[in-house]
């Protein structure tokens, strides 16, 4: 099938007395849910769990809440699967549901794009991956409210670590930039861009050119747009 038999066995150690019969009987079932033969080597790659399961117990139950709870239409099974293979190997009861009513509660109201872009925060769990991030960003100072905010406008946040995202990045951002967090709060993207590739030289370049620009300009353009705005600024200036 494509699938890295040593690593799958490692990760997996029951498919050693799993049948064949089993197996074909897994994959019968994800093609019936619109999987296609081309996207199992990467499925089960990721997560050879899957090939042990159990159909009725722990299978089923990820597409009913795929369709009952996200209301993800059944032509759309493939895309979010194929988007987030990890949901297939969670318990809907004690991982699925729990992370989705958290993000409820937090403000998300959006399914299609739980679904569809930010599933991987439906197989994270609250306890040890959402909630420390949010209460990292209220550490900050800002209010619950405000942390909750910039979540909601950049769920990415809630992927990156504490240790090796947020931390060096706020610090650079604090003490080097001497940046508000006003700003950090209107725009949290701030922590998607990478401090060493872009954050890092961009800085130093407005600081040589003696420039001072919202955080949106100087991160998001490209760089012909950010030479061109310093450009500009120094014929204005």
């Amino acid at each position: 099938m494509g699938v890295d038999s040593g690593k799958a066995l490692s990760l997996n150690p029951s498919l050693h007395t799993t049948s064949l019969h089993s197996i074909h009987s897994i994959i019968f079932f994800l093609q019936t849910k619109g999987i296609h033969q081309k996207d199992l080597p990467r499925i089960f790659g990721m997560c050879p769990q899957i090939l042990t399961s159990n159909i009725k117990t722990q299978l089923n139950p990820v597409f009913n809440f795929l369709s009952h709870d996200l209301r993800v239409p059944d032509h759309n099974f493939r895309r979010v699967i194929n988007k987030c293979p990890r949901l297939l190997a969670c318990s809907v009861r004690n991982q699925l549901k729990p992370a989705l009513f958290y993000l409820q509660r937090l403000g998300f109201k959006d399914l299609e794009a739980l679904a569809h872009q930010d599933s991987v925060l439906l197989v994270s769990s609250v306890e040890k991956t959402l909630i420390p991030k949010l209460e990292y960003l209220v550490s900050l100072g800002l209010s619950r409210d405000e942390a909750v905010g910039m979540v909601l406008r950049c769920p990415g946040l809630f992927t990156f670590s504490v240790e090796n995202n947020f931390k060096p990045k706020y610090e650079y951002y604090e003490k080097e930039m001497e940046g508000r967090l006003e700003e950090l709060k209107e725009f949290p993207q701030y922590f998607a861009f990478s401090l060493e590739k872009r954050i890092k030289p961009r800085h130093m370049e407005l600081v040589q050119s003696g420039l001072k620009v919202p955080l949106p300009q100087m991160l998001k353009t490209t760089d012909d747009e950010f030479r061109e705005l310093i450009t500009r600024r120094h014929a204005t200036g």
